[in-house]
């Protein structure tokens, strides 16, 4: 059976929309008929975790069935017991998502060198854009690589020698651009100029990603999405946008979502082990 292709959701500095992102990726995912999956990794915060599990319980209240991913926990402390959970959940799936900590952790490390696409929230700004490159301070020029982005690079060498002998697919690797419009024109022209730079160097691309958005905080509780239609009442036109940036971003990621046919049941977001 075909390995699930691997989306890691990863930014060694939090607040970056990386959990909100995640989710509603999954969520568009299962909602166009893929079968997906999901790890969260962040067993301290358990954003990703959370959201789903409020999913969950928006399902039983109200008695609907919502498009979603099967979803657990990390809870093995190596990574040869991460990679057991990952088979275990991830066994007839088309997508295996992982959700990481904001901070530097070898478990993230890991799944970020073993992903088909790594995606990377940041903020449109140059404090998020350290994570990934430093840039001169009198020209804004991009002068080295940062740890992470070698890191990364690293990864993607290891995995271009033993690609076509262990037929592995090449990494891609999208830098998701969250909260653009809170950003001022210069500024903004200062980083897309800085990430074209750096792009050609380490091979990423760079794609719109959400606004900020005070809807995304108001549905976490809910644990409902912008895709949920008939369960979020009456949206009023910033919503409709949103709700399109969302659909842009997810054509953007190119992911090519498996054809099941019409009689493929779309997965009820519930977790893999009810939680104590």
């Amino acid at each position: 059976m075909t390995a699930p292709h691997r989306i890691v959701f990863a930014n060694e500095k939090g607040g970056t929309g990386k959990s909100t992102t995640a989710v509603h990726i999954a969520v568009a995912l299962a909602y166009q008929g893929a079968r997906v999956a999901a790890l969260d990794l962040d067993t301290r915060q358990k954003t990703f975790f959370r959201y789903c599990e409020n999913r969950a319980e928006t399902q039983r209240r109200r008695k609907v069935q919502l498009a979603g991913p099967k979803f657990d926990i990390c809870h093995g402390d190596t990574i040869e017991a991460l990679e057991e959970e990952a088979a275990r959940i991830g066994e007839g799936m088309d997508f295996l998502l992982f959700d990481t900590p904001g901070r530097d952790d070898p478990f993230a490390r890991h799944v970020a060198a073993s992903a088909d696409t790594l995606v990377t929230p940041m903020n449109d700004s140059f404090v998020d854009f350290d994570l990934i490159g430093q840039v001169d301070a009198e020209n804004f020029k991009v002068r080295k690589l940062s740890f992470y982005a070698e890191l990364i690079w690293e990864a993607r060498i290891k995995r271009s020698r033993v690609q076509l002998e262990e037929q592995k697919r090449e990494m891609d690797w999208v830098v998701v651009r969250n909260r653009t419009g809170y950003t001022d024109a210069r500024n903004q022209r200062r980083i897309d100029e800085a990430l074209t730079e750096l792009s050609k160097r380490v091979g990423f691309r760079a794609v719109q990603g959400l606004s900020e958005r005070v809807v995304y905080r108001e549905l976490f509780p809910s644990g409902l999405t912008l895709l949920d239609k008939g369960h979020l009442g009456e949206l009023g036109t910033s919503h409709l946008v949103a709700r399109q940036e969302l659909r842009n971003l997810v054509a953007n990621l190119k992911l090519r979502v498996p054809k099941h046919g019409d009689d493929a049941p779309k997965l009820a977001t519930t977790p893999m082990v009810e939680p104590a």
